[in-house]
């Protein structure tokens, strides 16, 4: 567990790199705890349930203004990918339980022994005794916090057992990944499933938010971060089978968690990196994400586009990061 001295540091390194993305920075130190190692299965990997994609060439990434090109998004440029399976839903708390038990594994949000909390989530009393990142006060470094107490000490998913599972680092979601027989997609994948096989549209449905005004994702409403309007009937996370699925079937790839992707991340490579099966930088210090969450705001963070992007290092974890699967075909 984190001492308090090493706590502080950790947030003072903190990088910000969008309103509703917080980073834990890395202590060598903290991260290198014995911890049992999941237990790989055996048994022949069972895909039926997954999403089959076969693949092909399509536009990755944005020109448009209303993107953010220090993050990488553009230019536009035609990338082919190799037939895969993916999930049509991120991995749930009912998932990870099993995992959990399975395996025994502790998550580095347990081994830190504090996660980052959005702030309106938490009890005032709890809330004065946490420290608040600088520049962003509405992310706080609850004690106790994790993916069974996603709010910190008392606080329980027993009634999100079909939400997304959160407070899962890189790290953690490799290691379910590992257990599972599966991966985690490429950035470049992962875009290509989250178009739905919509061409350069800004959102998995198409160009308009909210068509005929039907909310599509989770996201926020109102003055950010002061009022949430809950105008998608949702003020955290939404179970991860919620609002209509893309065109390959696929939920909740605009909005509610953010999704680790495989890659490190790099605002540049995409510019000198390949078109076939590309897998980002060689190496880095922060991993691709993917989606936007339920904090984005148009106002301030409209990073549930499709092409949007954002990065996180491997130990962080908050509560509104999580993943989904994917396999080789």
């Amino acid at each position: 567990m984190a001492t308090e001295n090493e706590k502080t540091r950790a947030l003072k390194e903190t990088e910000m790199s969008c309103c509703c993305s917080v980073s834990r920075a890395s202590e060598e130190q903290l991260i290198h705890h014995a911890v049992r190692e999941p237990k790989i299965m055996q048994e022949s990997r069972d895909h039926s349930h997954m999403i089959y994609l076969e693949g092909g060439s399509y536009f990755m990434g944005t020109n448009s203004k209303e993107g953010f090109p220090s993050d990488g998004e553009g230019p536009v440029r035609k990338v082919t990918v190799d037939p895969f399976y993916i999930d049509a839903c991120t991995v749930t708390n009912a998932q990870f339980a099993q995992f959990i038990e399975a395996t025994g594994y502790i998550t580095e949000a347990e081994r830190f022994g504090w996660s980052f909390v959005f702030y309106s989530f938490v009890p005032k009393k709890v809330a004065h005794a946490s420290h608040a990142v600088r520049g962003t006060p509405w992310w706080l470094a609850v004690e106790g916090a994790y993916w069974k107490c996603p709010e910190g000490l008392g606080s329980s998913i027993e009634e999100r057992l079909a939400h997304p599972v959160i407070h899962v680092s890189w790290n953690d979601a490799m290691a379910y990944c590992r257990w599972a027989g599966k991966r985690l997609p490429t950035e470049a994948e992962w875009e290509f499933a989250a178009r739905g096989g919509l061409e350069q549209k800004r959102y998995p449905w198409g160009d308009e938010l909210t068509p005929g005004g039907e909310h599509r994702c989770n996201i926020w409403q109102g003055e950010f971060p002061k009022t949430n309007t809950l105008e998608d009937g949702y003020a955290g996370t939404a179970p991860a089978r919620s609002f209509l699925p893309n065109g390959f079937g696929l939920y909740n790839v605009s909005g509610n968690v953010w999704e680790w992707c495989s890659d490190w991340f790099s605002r540049s490579i995409h510019r000198r990196g390949g078109r076939q099966n590309p897998r980002g930088a060689e190496n880095g210090t922060s991993r691709v994400v993917r989606g936007g969450s339920y904090l984005c705001h148009h106002s301030y963070c409209n990073r549930y586009r499709v092409a949007a992007r954002s990065a996180n290092t491997p130990d962080s974890s908050t509560g509104n990061m999580g993943f989904r699967c994917a396999a080789d075909a």
